[in-house]
Protein backbone atom coordinates (compact mmCIF):
# COMPACT_ATOMS: atom_id res chain seq x y z
CA UNK A 1 0.00 0.00 0.00
CA UNK A 2 1.02 3.57 -0.80
CA UNK A 3 2.09 5.46 1.79
CA UNK A 4 1.04 9.25 0.87
CA UNK A 5 3.82 10.77 3.54
CA UNK A 6 6.99 8.42 2.39
CA UNK A 7 10.52 10.23 2.48
CA UNK A 8 13.62 8.99 1.76
CA UNK A 9 14.92 9.23 5.04
CA UNK A 10 11.76 7.38 6.19
CA UNK A 11 12.44 4.60 3.73
CA UNK A 12 15.71 4.32 4.17
CA UNK A 13 15.32 3.81 7.74
CA UNK A 14 12.68 1.34 7.36
CA UNK A 15 15.32 -0.64 5.31
CA UNK A 16 17.37 -0.18 7.62
CA UNK A 17 15.19 -2.04 10.61
CA UNK A 18 14.08 -4.69 7.67
CA UNK A 19 18.08 -5.22 7.16
CA UNK A 20 18.48 -5.72 11.03
CA UNK A 21 15.34 -8.06 11.99
CA UNK A 22 16.52 -10.13 9.11
CA UNK A 23 20.13 -10.34 10.52
CA UNK A 24 19.70 -10.14 14.19
CA UNK A 25 16.33 -11.59 15.19
CA UNK A 26 14.70 -13.58 13.21
CA UNK A 27 17.49 -16.32 13.69
CA UNK A 28 17.15 -15.98 17.17
CA UNK A 29 13.91 -15.08 18.12
CA UNK A 30 12.64 -18.56 19.12
CA UNK A 31 15.28 -20.08 20.91
CA UNK A 32 15.13 -16.64 22.88
CA UNK A 33 11.61 -17.06 23.49
CA UNK A 34 11.92 -20.53 24.64
CA UNK A 35 15.28 -19.61 26.65
CA UNK A 36 12.88 -17.06 28.50
CA UNK A 37 14.93 -14.16 27.81
CA UNK A 38 16.99 -11.98 25.34
CA UNK A 39 21.11 -11.27 25.57
CA UNK A 40 21.88 -7.89 26.92
CA UNK A 41 24.01 -7.56 23.58
CA UNK A 42 21.11 -7.31 21.74
CA UNK A 43 19.90 -4.45 23.55
CA UNK A 44 22.95 -2.76 22.37
CA UNK A 45 22.44 -3.54 19.31
CA UNK A 46 19.36 -2.08 19.10
CA UNK A 47 20.74 0.91 20.64
CA UNK A 48 23.26 1.75 17.97
CA UNK A 49 20.29 1.18 15.65
CA UNK A 50 18.71 4.94 17.20
CA UNK A 51 15.90 2.76 18.40
CA UNK A 52 15.64 4.60 21.43
CA UNK A 53 16.59 7.94 20.43
CA UNK A 54 13.55 9.93 18.96
CA UNK A 55 12.67 13.37 21.12
CA UNK A 56 16.09 12.51 22.72
CA UNK A 57 18.89 15.60 22.56
CA UNK A 58 21.94 14.27 21.14
CA UNK A 59 24.29 15.21 23.89
CA UNK A 60 22.78 11.97 25.16
CA UNK A 61 23.28 10.23 22.28
CA UNK A 62 19.76 10.84 21.02
CA UNK A 63 18.69 11.89 17.55
CA UNK A 64 18.14 15.03 18.34
CA UNK A 65 14.36 14.79 16.40
CA UNK A 66 11.33 12.78 16.38
CA UNK A 67 9.47 11.10 13.86
CA UNK A 68 6.02 9.38 14.42
CA UNK A 69 6.57 7.32 11.13
CA UNK A 70 10.02 6.01 12.22
CA UNK A 71 8.29 5.43 15.84
CA UNK A 72 5.73 3.01 14.29
CA UNK A 73 7.89 1.33 11.63
CA UNK A 74 10.28 0.33 14.36
CA UNK A 75 7.43 -1.33 16.09
CA UNK A 76 6.04 -2.53 12.93
CA UNK A 77 9.15 -4.56 11.63
CA UNK A 78 10.39 -5.31 15.28
CA UNK A 79 6.82 -7.13 15.27
CA UNK A 80 8.08 -9.09 12.02
CA UNK A 81 10.83 -11.23 13.84
CA UNK A 82 9.07 -14.03 15.41
CA UNK A 83 8.47 -14.31 18.75
CA UNK A 84 6.57 -10.92 20.28
CA UNK A 85 8.27 -11.18 23.50
CA UNK A 86 11.31 -10.43 21.81
CA UNK A 87 10.59 -6.55 21.39
CA UNK A 88 8.55 -6.19 24.51
CA UNK A 89 12.00 -7.09 26.16
CA UNK A 90 13.01 -3.98 25.03
CA UNK A 91 9.80 -1.69 24.63
CA UNK A 92 9.90 -1.05 28.24
CA UNK A 93 13.05 1.03 28.13
CA UNK A 94 11.30 2.98 24.91
CA UNK A 95 7.77 4.05 27.01
CA UNK A 96 10.39 5.12 30.23
CA UNK A 97 12.40 7.39 28.63
CA UNK A 98 10.36 10.27 27.52
CA UNK A 99 9.83 11.01 31.12
CA UNK A 100 13.43 11.63 31.75
CA UNK A 101 14.02 13.41 28.82
CA UNK A 102 11.31 15.72 29.36
CA UNK A 103 11.32 16.18 33.14
CA UNK A 104 14.51 14.75 35.07
CA UNK A 105 16.99 17.50 36.47
CA UNK A 106 20.44 17.39 34.07
CA UNK A 107 22.31 16.11 36.97
CA UNK A 108 20.10 12.70 36.24
CA UNK A 109 19.70 13.09 32.78
CA UNK A 110 23.78 13.22 32.28
CA UNK A 111 24.02 10.37 34.95
CA UNK A 112 21.16 7.67 33.31
CA UNK A 113 20.15 8.98 30.13
CA UNK A 114 22.96 8.20 27.20
CA UNK A 115 23.50 4.65 28.58
CA UNK A 116 19.72 4.07 28.76
CA UNK A 117 19.18 5.11 24.89
CA UNK A 118 22.49 3.00 24.11
CA UNK A 119 20.95 0.27 25.41
CA UNK A 120 23.85 -0.71 28.12
CA UNK A 121 21.23 0.14 31.46
CA UNK A 122 17.59 -0.85 31.15
CA UNK A 123 14.59 1.23 32.57
CA UNK A 124 11.48 0.67 33.17
CA UNK A 125 7.85 2.56 33.67
CA UNK A 126 5.70 1.63 36.87
CA UNK A 127 2.30 2.60 36.50
CA UNK A 128 0.01 -0.11 36.94
CA UNK A 129 -0.78 -1.61 40.12
CA UNK A 130 -1.91 -5.11 41.77
CA UNK A 131 -5.63 -3.40 41.93
CA UNK A 132 -5.50 -1.61 38.78
CA UNK A 133 -3.63 -0.66 35.41
CA UNK A 134 -5.05 2.10 32.90
CA UNK A 135 -7.75 3.86 35.47
CA UNK A 136 -4.96 5.88 36.75
CA UNK A 137 -6.94 7.36 39.49
CA UNK A 138 -7.12 4.55 41.47
CA UNK A 139 -2.96 4.32 42.05
CA UNK A 140 -2.24 3.15 45.94
CA UNK A 141 1.25 3.48 45.55
CA UNK A 142 1.86 6.69 47.57
CA UNK A 143 4.80 9.59 48.15
CA UNK A 144 5.47 11.44 51.71
CA UNK A 145 7.71 14.14 52.11
CA UNK A 146 10.13 13.81 54.20
CA UNK A 147 12.65 16.51 54.60
CA UNK A 148 14.58 16.98 51.66
CA UNK A 149 13.41 13.51 50.70
CA UNK A 150 10.10 11.72 49.61
CA UNK A 151 9.23 8.45 51.13
CA UNK A 152 7.82 5.65 48.58
CA UNK A 153 5.21 2.71 49.90
CA UNK A 154 3.75 0.11 47.34
CA UNK A 155 3.70 -2.01 44.50
CA UNK A 156 3.33 -2.02 40.58
CA UNK A 157 3.02 -5.26 38.52
CA UNK A 158 2.99 -6.23 34.98
CA UNK A 159 5.89 -3.90 34.66
CA UNK A 160 7.66 -4.82 31.32
CA UNK A 161 11.82 -5.55 31.65
CA UNK A 162 11.11 -4.94 35.74
CA UNK A 163 13.55 -7.73 36.56
CA UNK A 164 16.80 -6.12 34.40
CA UNK A 165 16.18 -2.39 34.23
CA UNK A 166 18.61 -0.06 36.53
CA UNK A 167 16.33 2.65 36.10
CA UNK A 168 12.64 3.15 36.89
CA UNK A 169 9.82 6.03 36.13
CA UNK A 170 7.04 5.38 39.03
CA UNK A 171 3.89 7.11 39.39
CA UNK A 172 2.93 7.93 42.71
CA UNK A 173 -0.12 9.66 45.04
CA UNK A 174 1.56 12.82 46.59
CA UNK A 175 -2.06 14.94 47.26
CA UNK A 176 -5.90 13.52 47.09
CA UNK A 177 -7.40 10.66 45.62
CA UNK A 178 -8.23 11.02 41.76
CA UNK A 179 -6.35 12.66 38.84
CA UNK A 180 -4.73 15.63 40.22
CA UNK A 181 -2.73 13.79 42.90
CA UNK A 182 -0.38 12.00 40.93
CA UNK A 183 3.78 13.04 40.53
CA UNK A 184 6.16 10.96 38.96
CA UNK A 185 9.41 9.91 40.45
CA UNK A 186 12.94 8.79 39.06
CA UNK A 187 13.87 5.56 41.51
CA UNK A 188 16.75 3.64 41.03
CA UNK A 189 16.91 -0.20 41.40
CA UNK A 190 19.73 -0.52 44.21
CA UNK A 191 17.65 2.24 46.40
CA UNK A 192 16.99 0.59 49.62
CA UNK A 193 13.38 -0.62 50.20
CA UNK A 194 13.29 -1.67 46.68
CA UNK A 195 12.79 -5.30 45.50
CA UNK A 196 11.05 -6.89 42.97
CA UNK A 197 9.86 -10.44 41.67
CA UNK A 198 9.36 -11.97 38.25
CA UNK A 199 6.12 -13.01 36.79
CA UNK A 200 6.01 -16.38 35.45
CA UNK A 201 3.85 -19.10 33.31
CA UNK A 202 2.74 -16.03 31.26
CA UNK A 203 0.72 -17.21 28.35
CA UNK A 204 3.02 -15.61 25.76
CA UNK A 205 5.69 -12.77 25.84
CA UNK A 206 8.26 -15.46 26.77
CA UNK A 207 11.40 -14.05 26.14
CA UNK A 208 10.17 -10.84 27.82
CA UNK A 209 10.62 -9.83 31.99
CA UNK A 210 8.13 -8.86 33.56
CA UNK A 211 7.66 -8.16 37.17
CA UNK A 212 6.20 -6.77 40.23
CA UNK A 213 7.60 -3.88 41.84
CA UNK A 214 7.66 -3.57 45.95
CA UNK A 215 8.09 -0.24 47.41
CA UNK A 216 9.08 -0.18 51.32
CA UNK A 217 10.14 3.29 52.64
CA UNK A 218 11.81 4.07 49.53
CA UNK A 219 13.55 7.42 49.97
CA UNK A 220 14.28 9.17 46.90
CA UNK A 221 15.48 12.83 46.80
CA UNK A 222 13.36 15.80 46.41
CA UNK A 223 14.99 16.56 42.81
CA UNK A 224 13.93 13.06 41.90
CA UNK A 225 10.08 14.11 41.39
CA UNK A 226 9.48 14.17 37.38
CA UNK A 227 7.74 17.33 36.62
CA UNK A 228 5.37 19.59 38.81
CA UNK A 229 3.70 17.85 42.30
CA UNK A 230 0.53 16.52 41.80
CA UNK A 231 0.62 17.10 37.63
CA UNK A 232 2.38 13.16 36.77
CA UNK A 233 -1.71 12.11 35.29
CA UNK A 234 -0.82 14.56 32.07
CA UNK A 235 2.60 13.42 31.86
CA UNK A 236 1.28 9.50 32.45
CA UNK A 237 -1.53 10.09 29.13
CA UNK A 238 0.89 11.78 27.21
CA UNK A 239 3.62 8.71 27.38
CA UNK A 240 0.42 6.03 27.08
CA UNK A 241 -0.10 7.99 23.99
CA UNK A 242 3.10 7.07 22.02
CA UNK A 243 3.02 3.38 23.35
CA UNK A 244 -0.45 2.68 21.84
CA UNK A 245 0.67 3.74 18.96
CA UNK A 246 3.77 1.52 19.15
CA UNK A 247 0.96 -1.02 19.87
CA UNK A 248 -1.42 -0.13 17.07
CA UNK A 249 2.41 -0.38 14.49
CA UNK A 250 2.93 -3.62 16.27
CA UNK A 251 -0.35 -5.48 15.88
CA UNK A 252 -0.02 -3.72 11.86
CA UNK A 253 3.63 -5.79 12.15
CA UNK A 254 1.92 -8.92 13.01
CA UNK A 255 -0.92 -9.08 10.88
CA UNK A 256 1.17 -8.68 8.30
CA UNK A 257 3.22 -11.54 8.83
CA UNK A 258 0.45 -13.47 9.20
CA UNK A 259 -0.81 -12.46 5.53
CA UNK A 260 2.83 -13.45 4.34
CA UNK A 261 3.31 -16.64 5.77
CA UNK A 262 -0.46 -17.59 4.69
CA UNK A 263 0.15 -16.84 1.05
CA UNK A 264 3.74 -18.65 1.46
CA UNK A 265 2.00 -21.95 2.96
CA UNK A 266 -1.24 -21.48 0.44
CA UNK A 267 0.66 -21.51 -2.70
CA UNK A 268 2.80 -24.56 -1.39
CA UNK A 269 0.17 -26.75 0.27
CA UNK A 270 -1.45 -28.47 -2.16
CA UNK A 271 -5.08 -30.27 -1.39
CA UNK A 272 -7.67 -31.94 -3.67
CA UNK A 273 -5.28 -31.85 -6.06
CA UNK A 274 -4.37 -28.61 -6.61
CA UNK A 275 -2.67 -25.80 -4.60
CA UNK A 276 -4.59 -24.30 -1.27
CA UNK A 277 -4.44 -20.68 -2.53
CA UNK A 278 -6.41 -21.74 -5.56
CA UNK A 279 -9.28 -22.68 -3.56
CA UNK A 280 -12.12 -20.28 -3.07
CA UNK A 281 -12.21 -19.83 0.52
CA UNK A 282 -8.82 -19.39 1.05
CA UNK A 283 -8.61 -17.37 -1.67
CA UNK A 284 -11.23 -14.83 0.40
CA UNK A 285 -9.29 -15.29 3.59
CA UNK A 286 -6.47 -13.91 2.47
CA UNK A 287 -8.86 -11.02 0.77
CA UNK A 288 -10.09 -9.97 4.21
CA UNK A 289 -6.89 -10.15 5.94
CA UNK A 290 -5.20 -8.03 3.42
CA UNK A 291 -8.35 -5.46 3.72
CA UNK A 292 -7.43 -5.44 7.07
CA UNK A 293 -4.18 -4.43 7.05
CA UNK A 294 -4.52 -1.78 4.35
CA UNK A 295 -7.35 0.10 6.34
CA UNK A 296 -4.90 -0.24 10.03
CA UNK A 297 -2.05 1.06 8.04
CA UNK A 298 -3.97 4.12 6.29
CA UNK A 299 -5.66 5.35 9.85
CA UNK A 300 -2.19 4.75 11.70
CA UNK A 301 -0.43 7.16 8.71
CA UNK A 302 -3.36 9.81 9.48
CA UNK A 303 -2.08 9.28 13.29
CA UNK A 304 1.52 9.81 12.46
CA UNK A 305 0.85 12.64 10.85
CA UNK A 306 -1.57 14.43 12.41
CA UNK A 307 0.96 13.43 15.27
CA UNK A 308 3.90 14.99 13.52
CA UNK A 309 2.03 18.34 13.07
CA UNK A 310 2.07 19.07 16.95
CA UNK A 311 -1.40 17.38 17.74
CA UNK A 312 -2.00 14.33 19.67
CA UNK A 313 -5.54 12.57 18.29
CA UNK A 314 -6.42 10.72 21.24
CA UNK A 315 -9.54 9.75 20.54
CA UNK A 316 -8.47 8.19 17.06
CA UNK A 317 -5.21 6.78 18.76
CA UNK A 318 -7.96 5.18 21.38
CA UNK A 319 -10.00 4.12 18.30
CA UNK A 320 -7.01 2.47 16.15
CA UNK A 321 -5.63 0.73 19.00
CA UNK A 322 -8.92 -1.40 19.88
CA UNK A 323 -9.21 -1.85 16.07
CA UNK A 324 -6.16 -3.04 15.24
CA UNK A 325 -5.82 -5.50 17.97
CA UNK A 326 -9.45 -6.52 17.04
CA UNK A 327 -7.81 -6.71 13.55
CA UNK A 328 -4.67 -8.71 14.20
CA UNK A 329 -6.99 -10.99 16.58
CA UNK A 330 -8.79 -11.55 13.06
CA UNK A 331 -5.84 -11.94 10.95
CA UNK A 332 -4.05 -14.76 13.55
CA UNK A 333 -7.08 -17.09 14.04
CA UNK A 334 -8.01 -16.73 9.87
CA UNK A 335 -3.65 -17.41 9.21
CA UNK A 336 -4.17 -20.43 11.97
CA UNK A 337 -6.58 -21.95 9.57
CA UNK A 338 -5.07 -21.59 6.11
CA UNK A 339 -2.16 -23.01 7.63
CA UNK A 340 -4.04 -25.79 10.07
CA UNK A 341 -1.53 -28.12 12.06
CA UNK A 342 1.59 -26.89 10.90
CA UNK A 343 0.86 -23.30 11.41
CA UNK A 344 -0.05 -24.78 15.68
CA UNK A 345 3.02 -26.03 15.98
CA UNK A 346 5.63 -24.53 17.68
CA UNK A 347 8.41 -22.48 16.55
CA UNK A 348 6.39 -20.51 13.45
CA UNK A 349 5.75 -16.82 13.18
CA UNK A 350 1.39 -17.55 12.70
CA UNK A 351 1.27 -19.98 16.44
CA UNK A 352 3.06 -16.76 18.20
CA UNK A 353 0.99 -14.28 16.81
CA UNK A 354 -1.96 -16.49 17.35
CA UNK A 355 -0.77 -16.54 21.18
CA UNK A 356 0.52 -13.39 21.84
CA UNK A 357 -1.51 -11.46 19.76
CA UNK A 358 -4.59 -10.70 23.01
CA UNK A 359 -1.59 -8.98 25.31
CA UNK A 360 -1.77 -6.48 22.53
CA UNK A 361 -5.57 -6.13 23.48
CA UNK A 362 -5.01 -6.05 26.92
CA UNK A 363 -1.89 -3.92 27.20
CA UNK A 364 -1.07 -0.08 26.95
CA UNK A 365 -5.09 0.02 27.84
CA UNK A 366 -7.26 -2.29 27.11
CA UNK A 367 -10.05 -2.48 24.13
CA UNK A 368 -13.36 -1.64 26.71
CA UNK A 369 -11.22 1.05 28.24
CA UNK A 370 -10.05 2.32 24.53
CA UNK A 371 -13.67 2.46 23.40
CA UNK A 372 -13.98 4.10 26.58
CA UNK A 373 -11.90 6.77 26.18
CA UNK A 374 -12.49 7.61 22.57
CA UNK A 375 -16.21 8.10 23.58
CA UNK A 376 -14.88 10.41 26.32
CA UNK A 377 -12.75 12.56 24.08
CA UNK A 378 -15.57 12.85 21.80
CA UNK A 379 -17.50 14.76 24.46
CA UNK A 380 -20.02 12.11 25.38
Amino acid sequence: MINPFETPERKAFRETLVNFVEKEMRPYAHDWDEAGEVPWEFHEKAGALGLWGFGVDEKFGGLGFDDAFMRAAAAEEFAKCGAGGVPAAIGGRGISIAPIEWFATEEIKDRCLADIVAGRKGSSLGITEPGGGSDVARMKTNAKPDGNHWVINGSKTFITGGMTSDYFVIGARTGDAGLAGISLFFVEADTPGFSRTPLKKKMGWWASDQATLYFDDVRVPAENMLGQQDHGFIAIMNNFNLERLGLIAGCLGMMKVCLEDSIEWAQQRETFGKPLIKHQVIRHKIADMSARIDATEAYMNMICYQINEGEMPVAEISKAKFFATKNAEFCASEAMQILGGAGYLRGNRVENAYREVKVMAIGGGSEEIMRDLAVRQMGL
